[in-house]
């Protein structure tokens, strides 16, 4: 059998992932986030290393004495922690990790912008022979495809503000600041950055309701990691801040329990699609395929 390892963060995403690649006939090993990571991922777990941030050293260890040579990179990371003021001694790093790390925390000759931290992790396991995959490269059918998911569609009105907003999320991603924008009235009411998406879309809820989310994937979107991604959680939040529209990006946005999210979507008279690039040249929305 195949061995892969899954370096767990939070979300539910890690989790299905996991189910997904056993079926597929994978053994699993789990490197799961302390205090991050869903336990039940070691559900579909042939064997599991709980970590924490500053354990890279110990993690590179356990992949090579299970004879891990390939591994991905699944579910959120909580980039506040990165600004803990004791955040050595709260995660007392290894030695490898603090070798890695230094040019950012302790020389600061290299940023902290969400690329810049994720590309160090990924080096921390492939300099020791460990190659990061794509996560949806092994398991393509997580992806959303380029249609209309819900029974409504968007209004003149809300096209208008979708296709401002594209621009303004795209530039948002290319800043590496963060991936969702919220607009209404081709306005912008909210930008993501380090407080994550739900505390974005609650603060664009106390401004405005019926608002349009765009969570789109960074011009420079590297597939290994820090994929745009959505469920439940992140149309609950929409639902009680009164937002009305989400626009994702087809075949480069994550869907979790897909069904279950279109159901709850309808029933809340929320609209979900998942366009490209090109959609934004029509002047109204012409949908491929339509959730009847």
């Amino acid at each position: 059998m195949k061995r892969i390892g899954i370096i767990a963060g939070f979300g539910e995403y890690p989790v299905l992932l996991a189910k997904f690649l056993c079926q597929k006939g994978y053994e699993v090993f789990c490197l799961g986030i302390r205090d991050q990571a869903d336990a039940r991922i070691l559900e579909y777990c042939k064997d599991h290393l709980w970590m924490g941030f500053g354990q890279f050293g110990k993690a590179v260890r356990y992949c090579k004495k299970h004879n891990i040579t390939q591994a991905t990179m699944a579910g959120g990371i909580s980039k506040q922690q990165f600004h803990h003021p004791w955040l050595v001694w709260r995660y007392l790093p290894d030695w490898y990790t603090i070798r890695l790390f230094a040019p950012h925390f302790l020389f600061r000759t290299k940023d902290n912008t969400s690329d810049s931290l994720l590309l160090t992790c990924v080096e921390a396991f492939e300099r020791q022979g460990i190659t990061i995959l794509p996560g949806t490269d092994l398991a393509p059918e997580m992806l959303v495809k380029h249609e209309l998911l819900t029974q409504r569609r968007p209004t003149k009105a809300q096209w208008k503000d979708i296709r401002f907003g594209w621009r303004i999320s795209k530039e948002l991603g290319r800043l590496d600041i963060g991936q969702a924008v919220t607009v209404k009235d081709q306005a912008v009411i909210a930008l993501e950055a380090l407080e994550g998406t739900d505390e974005c879309v609650e603060r664009s809820g106390r401004l405005c309701q019926g608002f349009t989310m765009l969570k789109l994937a960074k011009p420079q979107q590297d597939r290994r990691f820090d994929m745009p991604s959505f469920g439940m959680q992140t149309i609950q939040s929409l639902a009680v801040a009164g937002g009305k529209v989400l626009v994702v990006e087809a075949n480069l946005t994550v869907l979790v329990g897909q069904q279950e999210v279109i159901d709850f979507a309808n029933k809340n008279g929320i609209v979900i699609v998942a366009l490209i690039q090109d959609d934004l040249m029509r002047e109204e929305y012409a949908p491929e395929n339509t959730k009847d």
